[in-house]
Formats: structure tokens, sequence, C-alpha cells
């Protein structure tokens, strides 16, 4: 294949079946887990950051504190979050997954591992190399792409 036109299409038809196909596993698991689609934002974005506050939330959700904060509240009522003090703002709260949201989020991704390797079973040995060589070029370029939007920190933002 070498037309560009069919090159891109092909990547991006591949990419939307992907997307479609992860969306749809992932709603499937959030709903029977009894949560929202924001609420397991919330979970995956403590799994990834570890730890942070309503406020970090708020801005990567682009909603108000206060609906962070009630998506919140549910999380640490389910047991899946908990909040302790922010050493270093005592008015603060700082958030971090439980056990139990840890494993939640655990399991959320060996499901779709699951998927994925029953995927991989489909194709050819010698076409499986294919697509891990193309899938870490996408990696690639994916880690390329968030390094350049990350914000400028300023000296109000520390990290």
């Amino acid at each position: 294949m070498t037309d560009p036109i069919q090159i891109t299409e092909t990547i991006r038809n591949g990419m939307d079946l992907l997307t479609h196909r992860t969306f749809r596993e992932h709603g499937r698991f959030v709903k029977a887990a009894g949560l929202s689609i924001p609420q397991f934002g919330i979970l995956l974005q403590l799994h990834y950051q570890h730890k942070c506050g309503v406020s970090d939330i708020s801005n990567r959700m682009d909603i108000t504190s206060a609906a962070a904060s009630q998506l919140v509240d549910k999380l640490v009522q389910g047991g899946l979050v908990e909040r302790a003090e922010d050493p270093n703002d005592r008015r603060a709260k700082e958030l971090k997954l439980t056990e139990k949201g840890r494993q939640m989020v655990e399991t959320s991704m060996a499901r779709r591992h699951q998927w994925v390797d029953k995927m991989l079973e489909l194709i050819d040995p010698a076409e499986r190399e294919k697509v891990a060589e193309a899938m870490s070029i996408l990696t690639r370029v994916l880690a390329q792409m968030k390094e350049q939007e990350k914000p400028t920190e300023s000296a109000s933002h520390p990290v």
C-alpha cells in the first residue's frame, strides 16, 4: 500500500474500530461496576497520578469543583477513594485510591487486555510482528504529542 490517501484511510478506520471497541468494553465494565464514566475517569486519574486534589479533577474534567467534589463523595462512600489532609496545604484534601479502587482499575485493565489478546490470537504470527512494530511507532509519536501538549508550568502551579 503506497497511496497516501489509502494509508491515511486505513489508519483512521483502524483507530475508529479500536476506539469503538475500547469504549464499548470500557462502558460495559463501568456500568457493571455501578459507576458513571466520569467517576471511573477519576479512578483512572488517581491510578496514574497516585494522588491529587479535587481541583486537579475539576481542571482535568473541565467541571466545577463542586461537581468534582460530588463525584468524589460517591467514590469515597463506595470505598474506592480516600481523602487525607494534603501535607503541603492543611486546608486541602488529597485523594488517592483505596485498595478496592486500585483492584477495580486493575480488573478493568485486565479485561481490556483479554479482548486484545483474543484479537491478537486471530492475527497470523508474522502479521502480529508488523502490528507490534506499528504500535511501537504510534506509541512513540503519541508520547511526543503528549510531551508537546504539556502546559508551561508557572510558579503558581508547581508540579
